[in-house]
């Protein structure tokens, strides 16, 4: 089986419901952390498996770099490589390449690898056969991702080109235990976006992404071209909003109908020292709170972390200690994930208004409401 999804409960346009897989179910609204390189950075294998993700994501470009693909299908795919018996979803390499200035044809992506400088080329096949070698429970298609503001032609372009890979990958792809993703793309622009999700939608995907958006646009820019995406996507396939992790953009990406996200967000965060709380985002490495002895969130602990005060981690980033780092990226991705499982108890109990309200109280108190 490669995969279903199940409503369960719905809230306005929010959903509740399972990705069901032959490996297992997956709750929704899910986040999932970013394992660029067969590992969540500060952590490894038995921290995920304390937090418990349901997925996590592993990315394409980089370990078809390295280690390479064929060597991690001959130690038995990514699960047994990284000693992990969850999910695994990976991306095409497409946000990665296009930070490269890559020369872009119809044929696909050339562009100098970031590890020795030498040319790679990256077609949807290859993209499709990298993953299928890495054996992740859900592959992604390759796509166009064009740098935010672009002008309608270029967007239009790139969408385009987009569509025709969509039907390239599909047509490659041969696993039949790996669910694959279509994407959405079409910059701000909500008619694009729109065309896009049809074309998309018209080759037939296990679920769908929308691309594109959470790169650097205004909140009131994303909103409209995420809500024209979602309003042409088919209820009964997964919606992924990719790279997207701030509070207040998960809240409205569900109030929008997505189920599923991933972004580097929170773990960046923390290995800065910046943690995310129930009084929004707190700066660990200040001063004041050197001695304070209360917990990272008096509103929120975790078993990984819940015996640490707030002067210890502080203390641990003043000297440089790397294990700070550590506390603070696993009481974030700890801290989403519950914040993703409050958004489904509240969509189930039909109080989705109340907790999305509450979180932009929180993190964005001053700023012009969507609803």
């Amino acid at each position: 089986m490669k995969l279903r999804y199940e409503l369960d409960a719905t809230d306005g346009r929010a959903r509740a419901g399972r990705m069901i897989t032959g490996r297992g179910a997956i709750p929704t609204p899910v986040f999932m952390p970013v394992g660029t390189r067969a590992a969540v950075k500060m952590l490894d294998t038995t921290d995920l498996e304390r937090l418990g993700p349901p997925i996590v994501l592993g990315n394409t470009y980089h370990l078809m770099e390295r280690p390479g693909s064929d060597r991690i299908a001959e130690a038995g795919g990514l699960h047994r490589f990284m000693g992990w018996d969850g999910h695994l979803l990976t991306d095409s390499g497409g946000y990665q390449i296009f930070s490269l200035s890559p020369k872009i044809t119809e044929e696909g992506a050339r562009f100098k690898s970031v590890y020795d400088g030498s040319i790679v080329d990256l077609s949807p096949e290859r993209s499709v056969k990298v993953q299928e070698d890495l054996g992740a429970d859900i592959a992604m298609v390759l796509d166009v991702c064009p740098a935010l503001p672009g002008t309608t032609d270029e967007i239009r372009r790139a969408l385009e080109m987009t569509a025709r890979w969509a039907e390239r990958s599909k047509a490659a792809h041969t696993r039949a235990d790996q669910a694959q993703f279509g994407i959405v793309q079409g910059g701000v622009d909500p008619e694009l976006r729109r065309h896009s999700a049809r074309q998309i939608t018209s080759v037939g995907f296990d679920g769908y992404a929308v691309g594109g958006l959470s790169v650097g646009e205004s909140r009131a820019d994303m909103i409209p071209a995420l809500d024209a995406a979602t309003g042409e996507l088919p209820a009964d396939r997964p919606r992924y909003f990719m790279g997207l992790g701030d509070p207040v953009g998960l809240v409205e990406a569900v109030a929008h109908g997505i189920d599923m996200f991933d972004c580097v967000l929170p773990t960046r965060l923390a290995r800065h020292g910046t943690v995310l709380t129930s009084e929004g985002r707190v700066n660990m490495n200040a001063a004041r709170y050197a001695a304070d002895d209360g917990p990272i969130d008096p509103n929120f602990s975790t078993p990984a972390t819940e015996r640490y005060s707030r002067s210890y981690i502080r203390h641990l980033l003043n000297t440089n200690e790397q294990t700070g780092g550590r506390i603070l990226t696993l009481h974030n991705l700890a801290w989403l994930a519950d914040l993703t499982h409050r958004m489904r108890l509240a969509i189930e109990a039909g109080t989705f208004q109340t907790l999305r309200a509450e979180i932009w109280d929180v993190w964005a108190p001053d700023d012009a409401r969507p609803f």
